[in-house]
């Protein structure tokens, strides 16, 4: 058994006790992803906790581009001082307990809390994020180059597996609460009415912790990049904001890096407010909630397949053709959202997001690390954090803006098809062969051996 299940790892790109412990952190805060980002909670907040209050569609898109604020300027910050003291790990364990102790607070949420919910959420949204930052640094430190699009592509697998099959828990026993001993039938109090829901939110918190615990086990730390005369004292964090300017000034020496940071930040707050304000957006169109968290898990399950088959696609055409054609399908998916009224249409958007979401996030991140030398993986994926978590600022931003504006929160989707079309056309211009040798270049400058 133990045996076959290597193999199969072997052939979606884990070989490695390494590489599969690095992936099931994807398994790991897909939950939150689905749960609480995704499906649950949003429906939650709009029908029990902010029920009377109005414009929650605006309040949670501002609430969401906060915490993305925050954190996307905190990011290159805590990514050199993780290079500096060689602490990735100990920052990830520190991020993920800020992220997973709110989630789990969200037990205690009622009608009316709106105000405690919206900060909880805005921590959650934090820690996850943050922990992102040193999760993606560790890739190229893990697996060699030609791994990593298998790699990458293979965590977002397990990634939509894990949070399907918990959303599906989830979705049981909230629709049929009465199969797991909850309460259920009339007469209920409004605490044991929201019992399944809340019993939800915190089943991922504990997930995210549990199926963490290999990566800390399994992956391990990289070395510190610290000059010989300096200690891990004050001065840490001291080199930390001096590496950071540094990072800053190098840019220019990193072009393509940058170039596909650029364009990251574009098509991924496409990608971003998608993820974010599915939900939420077609509840405001009156869509049930039973359909609006089913097209969720829909989405969860047509994921698996297609991002192990993105990265297949990718080896044989080519990474960043990869990208453009996932980018070509969330256009269209934009056209469909504008014209959406129903129940099956949203149902065929689920379809096409699960198509695309995962390979295209999953090798916009490998790609991003051929380019970047791995001596400064931190500092180099603190900057693609901020172009991560500001990826869904600025579409939640125009989605929420148009609602409170307009009163019609239709009119801001056809804006999301100009981040991928803008996004992908700055791709285009990204030479990953001329990206890819000035950061082994880099590499060899700094003595590191040549992989």
């Amino acid at each position: 058994m133990k045996q076959g299940v290597r193999r199969l790892a072997a052939r979606v790109g884990l070989g490695r006790p390494e590489l599969r412990a690095w992936a099931m952190y994807d398994w790991a805060n897909s939950a939150v992803m689905t749960t609480v980002i995704a499906a649950v909670f949003p429906i939650y907040f709009r029908d029990v906790v902010a029920a009377d209050m109005p414009l929650a569609l605006s309040v949670f898109g501002v609430a969401s581009s906060a915490a993305i604020l925050f954190i996307g300027v905190l990011s290159p910050v805590l990514g050199a001082l993780a290079d500096v003291t060689g602490a990735r790990k100990k920052m990830l364990a520190l991020l993920m307990a800020i992220g997973s102790s709110s989630v789990a607070a969200m037990f205690l949420l009622h009608e009316g809390d709106w105000p405690l919910a919206i900060a909880l959420f805005m921590l959650a949204n934090i820690g996850l994020a943050g922990s992102f930052v040193f999760y993606d640094a560790l890739l190229p430190h893990i697996a060699r180059e030609e791994e990593m699009d298998r790699v990458s592509t293979a965590a977002f697998g397990l990634g939509y597996l894990g949070g399907g099959l918990l959303l599906a828990l989830n979705l049981t026993w909230i629709f049929k609460p009465e199969w797991f001993g909850l309460p259920f039938g009339e007469g209920m109090t409004a605490a044991q009415a929201t019992l399944p829901v809340r019993l939800a939110l915190l089943s991922a918190a504990v997930w995210w912790v549990a199926f963490a615990l290999p990566l800390f086990r399994r992956v391990p730390e990289p070395p510190r990049r610290l000059e010989a005369d300096e200690s891990l004292s004050v001065r840490s964090a001291r080199t930390a904001f001096a590496r950071l300017l540094e990072t800053v000034r190098e840019l220019r020496g990193y072009r393509h890096a940058f170039l596909m940071l650029l364009a990251f930040l574009i098509y991924g707050d496409g990608i971003g407010t998608i993820i974010r304000m599915a939900v939420i957006y077609g509840g405001e169109l009156g869509i049930g909630a039973e359909a609006l968290i089913g097209a969720i898990l829909i989405t969860q399950i047509v994921g698996v397949p297609f991002a192990f088959l993105f990265g297949a696609f990718a080896d044989r055409a080519g990474t960043k053709p990869a990208i453009l054609v996932g980018l070509t399908i969330y256009m269209g998916i934009t056209v469909v959202g504008f014209f959406m009224t129903t129940a099956l249409h949203f149902l065929i958007l689920a379809v096409l997001v699960g198509m695309v979401q995962g390979g295209t996030q999953a090798l916009s991140r490998s790609l991003f690390a051929r380019l970047v030398p791995r001596h400064r993986s931190g500092e180099f994926f603190g900057f693609f954090g901020v172009m991560d978590r500001f990826a869904g600022m600025g579409g939640t931003l125009v989605m929420a803006g148009v609602a409170a504006l307009t009163g019609d929160p239709r009119l801001g989707i056809l804006a999301i098809l100009l981040f991928f079309l803008v996004g992908a056309l700055i791709l285009t211009k990204v030479d990953i062969e001329a990206g890819t040798l000035a950061a082994r270049k880099a590499e060899r400058a700094a003595g590191l051996p040549v992989t």
